[in-house]
């Protein structure tokens, strides 16, 4: 059985390439987690997990170490198209309770949207266990205020990679992810 979680980073990356693994491989360099073996996991931050910077992160980090990971992941060989991959976190203000990471991904969306749309999903399932119900109908920036007033979200944010597929139809590949170290 793995122990819990203590902390956890947030990255990112983009790759191109005639073919998608190396793509992905590409978008997983620039993100600095290509040399681990990922694991993905769903969507729990567990209560007293601790939110790192990045650089510190990658320095926990050894080649070869099975590294779990929330990761969202989206691709195109189309020029021009406009591709995002998002994860959004939020955490209860009481440091005993668990928090949520969403991934979203797609087509279409700008970073800026496709970020509030992940931290909006985030935040949206930590209020509801947390008992407070919100219209999802509501635009981002409202609920936002209310879960600010609330007091019971203590902090909410994505990370994007967000791109334009490659204008000669290589292989475009946007990586976002939230990784877990256990030390």
């Amino acid at each position: 059985m793995f122990p819990t979680p203590v902390r956890v980073f947030l990255t990112r990356g983009i790759g191109v390439h005639r073919h998608a693994l190396t793509a992905f491989e590409l978008a997983l360099r620039d993100a600095d987690i290509e040399q681990q073996n990922l694991v993905y996991v769903s969507s729990i931050v567990p209560p007293h997990c601790l939110l790192i910077p990045r650089e510190v992160g990658l320095e926990a980090l050894r080649p070869g170490d099975i590294t779990f990971c929330v990761m969202a992941r989206s691709e195109t060989n189309e020029p021009g198209r406009r591709i995002h991959a998002s994860v959004g976190l939020a955490r209860p203000t009481d440091p005993d309770g668990y928090g949520y990471i969403s991934e979203h991904h797609g087509f279409g969306e700008t970073e800026t949207q496709s970020g509030d749309h992940a931290e909006d999903l985030a935040a949206s399932m930590l209020a509801s266990s947390l008992g407070l119900e919100l219209d999802p109908e509501v635009a981002w920036n409202e609920r936002r205020s209310i879960y600010e007033h609330s007091h019971l979200v203590i902090e909410s944010l994505s990370i994007t990679a967000a791109t334009q597929g490659d204008p000669d139809g290589r292989r475009t590949c946007a990586v976002s992810a939230a990784v877990f170290l256990f030390s």
